[in-house]
């Protein structure tokens, strides 16, 4: 990551949901220990087996993922974290070893924090470390989620909840920058794959491609064709951590 310094204070805080979500009082026991970096496509984060130090932070339209490595060689993504949540050392207190990979989806700007700061402000502030509990509670709950989806749904209801799930998180007008290899990755299936549900959905003018990004020209139609896993993780947000999802305003306790 290039480092960026402190983020400004006396303004805006980070536009990161899960920092936005925090009260005065909460937010004051840790913003002197953030620090602003800005990621690259791909940046790795972290490896299986990494200690886990540092907790990062999404923001704007950035997008970490959670990957998770087969026998056969080939990486499957989870999960998509965006300016909703974050990713290393949620809940865990010390450093503890990283289980999966977790690389920069979408470059941008990120916050980071050091896990033992964040754990001494939980230690002191019992509303701060409600919040991160129900954030873990929500990141679960989407991993929970992607396994019975990636069980039961096909590939063409997955792509087009990938799609929309990253759509929600990125604000750009209905473009996501989305590579066919990437989505490849997301489905966890071979690039011919998604390249021919891609093609489908073009030739039904619900999407088109330019390099490197895919524009979503029918969201309506797109929708009817994903499957409702999205919907599903969205309520279970509003349920647990109302104003978070990326797709819900939200203003800090």
């Amino acid at each position: 990551m290039i480092s960026q310094g402190r983020p400004e204070r006396g303004g805006d805080r980070p536009n990161n949901n899960l920092l936005r979500r925090l009260s005065e009082k909460d937010f004051s026991l840790i913003e002197p220990y953030l620090s602003a970096e800005h990621a690259i496509d791909d940046e790795l984060l972290y490896n299986p087996g990494d200690d886990v130090d540092v907790v990062h932070f999404p923001c704007d339209a950035s997008l970490a993922s959670y990957l998770v490595s087969n026998e056969d060689g080939r990486d499957v993504e989870t999960v998509l974290v965006g300016r909703e949540g974050a990713v290393g050392g949620i809940v865990s207190l010390g450093y503890l070893p990283a289980y999966t990979r977790i690389t920069v989806k979408f470059g941008g700007p990120f916050v980071r924090l050091g896990v033992s700061k964040l754990d001494a402000a939980k230690t002191a502030s019992v509303s701060l470390r409600n919040v991160f509990a129900r954030y873990a509670d929500c990141l679960l709950a989407q991993m929970f989620q992607s396994t019975a989806c990636n069980a039961i749904h096909t590939i063409e209801q997955r792509t087009a909840k990938w799609i929309l799930s990253a759509m929600e998180r990125t604000d750009g007008d209905n473009i996501v920058p989305l590579t066919h290899e990437q989505l490849s990755t997301l489905l966890g299936v071979g690039r011919s794959y998604a390249s021919r549900v891609i093609q489908t959905f073009k030739a039904e003018q619900i999407v088109e491609t330019r390099r490197g990004s895919i524009v979503v020209r029918d969201p309506a139609r797109l929708k009817l064709r994903a499957c409702l896993c999205n919907e599903s993780v969205k309520n279970h947000f509003e349920e647990v951590l109302r104003g978070v999802y990326p797709t819900e305003a939200v203003t800090s306790s």
